[in-house]
């Protein structure tokens, strides 16, 4: 077991999809098997697009019973929603007094807004609430009250490691070694992972899909892939075809090798290709579909976890307040 904590947050938006998966949580999962493991549900980040208490709820359940149903080590981990801690609140106003405002003006998701106002011809702070503008400082809280060494996230999420290193080594210069620096974890970088019509898998494009698809949707979703017109006996480069792409993050060694051969050699077509793509992520799929079905049927279980790990995580939180309140307030 490494002594090394790692931690991620999962906004509750909707069930995460396959490049979401792969591009962090699968990590994250696998690590749980050798690290000690804070996962939260980061309810409170979704306040500032989500501003329905029902939809909040039902997508935390959601998301609790896949990050469960997909594997996390239970025996390694604490998993709770983020607004259960109440330290949560004290460290994010702490941390408001040592972070320049310059830092948040270089947000992606901040300048994503100016510059889609700007295109626009809106003004431009149309839509920016100070839970958008300002949630970075929140996500630096979740990282450094619970002590994370290794933050497992998708390459286009590295930035929010960084500005939590920034805030911790402006916290320490101003007010001694408070804080440890984490270290982001670059899953597989989610460009890589096609959606169904070969660009970036992102819910922007509508190209998903689901991690829990029931059977029928996912067979649907997959024959959807969109392919050039080469013939079955025509051969095919894999490295451009969405359907091998997809097939390699869920095969083993000797099956990709096998589809890359049928594909270069050009016996095997499109459609044929998608029946084996959609037969290989529906096995791998089938247990975790079903552990996640009975979750969310009995979510009185799942109340159950999250409350034990917000006990556990506010244990942890608290020693970390007490350390900040000593260095800020005497």
């Amino acid at each position: 077991m490494s002594d090394k904590v790692i931690l991620t947050g999962i906004k509750p938006t909707g069930m995460p999809h396959i490049g979401n998966y792969l591009g962090a949580y699968k990590s994250l999962i696998e690590m749980s098997n050798s690290h000690k493991t804070v996962a939260f549900i980061a309810d409170l980040h979704a306040l500032n697009s989500v501003h329905d208490a029902k939809t909040v709820k039902q997508h935390t359940y959601e998301i609790a019973a896949f990050i469960l149903a997909m594997g996390l080590n239970m025996d390694n981990a604490i998993l709770f929603r983020q607004s259960d801690v109440d330290a949560i609140y004290k460290l994010n106003t702490f941390l408001m007094n040592v972070t320049p405002k310059g830092l948040m003006n270089r947000a992606h998701s901040y300048k994503a807004m100016l510059e889609k106002n700007a295109a626009s011809g809106d003004d431009p702070d149309n839509g920016v609430n100070m839970g958008l503008y300002t949630y970075p400082i929140l996500m630096s809280a979740d990282i450094l009250l619970y002590n994370a060494d290794i933050v497992p996230v998708g390459a286009d999420q590295k930035q929010h490691v960084e500005f939590a290193r920034d805030i911790a080594e402006y916290f320490n210069r101003m007010y001694g070694n408070v804080f440890r620096l984490p270290e982001p974890q670059i899953g597989v970088d989610a460009g890589l992972i096609p959606g169904l019509d070969g660009r970036k898998m992102s819910k922007s494009y509508d190209n998903t899909i689901p991690v829990f698809a029931p059977e029928s949707e996912l067979r649907k979703k997959i024959m959807r892939i969109v392919t050039d017109s080469k013939l079955p006996d025509e051969p095919k480069n894999p490295d451009e075809s969405t359907i091998y792409l997809l097939y390699k993050h869920f095969a083993n060694a000797a099956e990709i090798k096998n589809l890359r051969e049928l594909f270069e050699n050009g016996k095997i077509g499109y459609g044929d290709a998608k029946k084996i793509l959609f037969e290989k992520i529906n096995s791998y799929l089938d247990a975790p579909r079903k552990r996640y079905e009975y979750l969310m049927s009995h979510t009185d279980e799942l109340d159950k976890i999250l409350a034990d790990g917000a006990a556990r995580a506010t244990a942890i939180a608290n020693k970390t307040i007490e350390r900040v309140r000593r260095a800020m307030l005497g």
